[in-house]
């Protein structure tokens, strides 16, 4: 398995916060998600916080960003589409006892300058309580 980090996009069974809090444990299907932070705790354990890619534009109530045309390619996703990256939802999953995680999931990898600033993006929302949390641990 390709180690995964900060800026990768992965397929992943992304969990959204409203399937969530409808009880749901499984997200309905496998999509394009970006790793915005990879942090090993005091245990040693790889805590991963990924986001959600999407087709569909955010509405004004969202907080998202759009992805430039480049980073679709080194990402490895469609660069016929517009795609965001949603901030103001995400997944948190341990790397070493997930379910969801596919370890030859790998599609690509966005560029240090782009996952800085969709980091930065989704600190500042954090700060501002305006992100949501789903655990996917069992």
């Amino acid at each position: 398995m390709t180690a995964p980090k900060k800026g990768d996009v992965w397929t992943y069974e992304y969990l959204w916060r409203r399937e969530y809090e409808a009880g749901a444990e499984d997200g309905r299907k496998p999509r394009p998600t970006a790793l915005v932070a990879i942090a090993v705790d005091k245990d040693g354990f790889t805590n991963l916080f990924i986001l959600p890619v999407t087709t569909r534009e955010p509405g004004a109530d969202r907080l998202a960003m759009e992805i430039p045309q480049i980073e679709l390619k080194r990402a490895g996703l469609a660069s016929d589409l517009r795609l965001w990256v949603v901030l103001d939802e995400y997944n948190h999953d341990i790397l070493e006892k997930s379910f969801h995680f596919d370890p030859d999931g790998r599609r690509g990898s966005f560029s240090p300058v782009f996952a800085d600033k969709v980091l930065g993006a989704f600190i500042d929302a954090g700060r501002k309580n305006r992100t949501s949390r789903v655990p996917r641990r069992e």
